[in-house]
């Protein structure tokens, strides 16, 4: 493949995990939560799906975030980076195969079946989450062993790419022509859970395979003790790091935007009533659009710096906060995936290597990126659980002042309460966005030219 000519077989074998785990990423995070919807609907309190599923999303980053410190300083044990990895690919490859059951359960007969079904599934999701997120700890922190500084963002940002190009594309479009031919929804479902589960897998061998850890201090009775009171060390050590620490807490507020985006836009098309089809039909949009605007990011940071590029990010996504709240048709949800496909791959990859190259040990690079991890977690607590408080609240007082409640309120009055409820949950991110954006346009430059430090 030529677009790979002059990467070497390491920076090209980490490259492939993003076209592994990108099956993960668009058939989970964004078909899963409408078939989810689907079995809400039978449930007993079928208000608001939308806030169900963002704190079943916000758990997942809780458990993570909370643990990605200590499983970031164990990955810097020499030999531990690839085990742990491995460890966390199993558990998310399990659980979404474990997800391929669920349409073929009953949850039509009852209102208690369908609630047994839709409390598997979250599980499920949560695990598969997990899962995803831990491996990508290792995965992240392994970008200081494969390549150099200067090549970095190149790498990072062709990895998305492929990402988009891989598993993202091809699994998606194998759902489509399947649902297109005629075979049964709930058929194409859990085929597609099944061969998510069986690509993820077999894309990862590469980097299992080929990709060493490099350095990393031989292990020691009472590590495990040292590691974590070492974790407190390493707070201060970042709280004395200015740029760091501005750029993480930045970091920390404006890639809530992007995982928020990407985990609730079906969930939010689906309570404004949107035909599934076409909003699947859109996100294929973003995944053939994804490689290009990320080759456009790497070439536009080549000649203007990660920091600008990251930047202009930043305010597309303030944009799509906007943009979002006056969504009501489906042409209008393509402009927003074209929105997001401008943008989702290069202010991720970017945020990425320029945390990179702010590590001031690189054979501490697992540990390091255990905080970055944290941080991004948390935004995606923080994003998905605002939405959900808002679009609950909102559900809620409209069902008020009709006087009404989930018991009394009829289907039809239930999905107008959600459609009207949930652009307010959208617009809410904007605030996190603008706070990032703040701190990035305004603080960080301050303190990277006090370093010394460009990006």
């Amino acid at each position: 493949m030529g677009l790979l000519k002059g990467y070497t077989k390491q920076e090209i074998s980490w490259m492939m995990y993003d076209w592994a785990n990108s099956a993960h990423s668009v058939i989970i995070v964004t078909i899963l939560p409408i078939f989810f919807d689907s079995v809400a609907e039978c449930t007993a309190d079928s208000v608001s799906s939308m806030s169900t599923w963002g704190y079943a999303t916000s758990i997942a980053m809780a458990i993570v975030a909370l643990s990605a410190p200590f499983l970031g300083v164990f990955g810097d044990i020499r030999g531990m980076r690839k085990k742990l990895f491995g460890i966390f690919l199993g558990l998310g490859v399990l659980s979404v195969a474990g997800l391929a059951f669920t349409p073929l359960m009953d949850f039509t007969s009852s209102t208690d079946a369908a609630g047994r079904v839709a409390m598997f599934i979250l599980a499920l999701y949560i695990l598969s989450t997990i899962g995803f997120d831990a491996s990508c700890i290792y995965y992240d922190a392994f970008l200081t062993d494969i390549t150099t500084e200067d090549r970095m963002d190149r790498v990072s940002t062709l990895g998305y790419g492929l990402g988009y190009i891989g598993g993202s594309t091809i699994p998606l479009v194998i759902f489509l022509v399947m649902n297109l031919v005629g075979i049964d929804m709930l058929i194409c479902l859990s085929f597609i859970f099944a061969f998510t589960a069986v690509w993820w897998l077999v894309f990862s061998l590469p980097l299992l395979k080929n990709c060493q850890q490099k350095g990393g201090k031989p292990y020691e009775k009472g590590d495990v003790g040292r590691n974590i009171r070492g974790v407190v060390s390493t707070v201060k050590e970042i709280g004395r790091n200015k740029p760091m620490l501005i750029y993480i807490i930045a970091y920390f507020f404006y890639i809530d935007g992007v995982h928020t985006v990407i985990s609730m836009s079906t969930t939010y098309g689906t309570n404004l009533g949107l035909d599934s089809t076409g909003m699947l039909l859109a996100l294929l949009l973003v995944q053939v659009l994804g490689l290009p605007f990320c080759l456009l990011y790497m070439k536009l940071s080549a000649k203007f710096g990660a920091r600008t590029m990251v930047g202009v990010g930043i305010c597309v996504y303030m944009f799509i906060c906007v943009f979002g709240f006056f969504l009501r048709s489906l042409w209008q949800f393509w402009v927003l995936a074209v929105l997001c496909a401008t943008s989702q791959g290069g202010i991720q990859a970017l945020s990425r290597s320029m945390f990179g190259k702010l590590i001031p040990d690189k054979e501490r690079s697992g540990e390091f990126f255990g905080f970055f991890d944290i941080f991004g977690k948390f935004s995606s607590i923080i994003g998905p659980t605002l939405v959900g408080i808002v679009s609950a609240t909102v559900a809620n007082s409209m069902l008020t002042s009709q006087g009404l409640t989930a018991a009394t309120a009829t289907a039809e009055q239930v999905d107008a309460i959600n459609a009207a409820s949930s652009p307010y949950g959208i617009l809410s991110i904007l605030i996190i966005v603008a706070l990032g954006g703040g701190l990035y346009f305004f603080l960080l430059p301050k303190y990277l030219k006090q370093s010394g430090k460009k990006l």
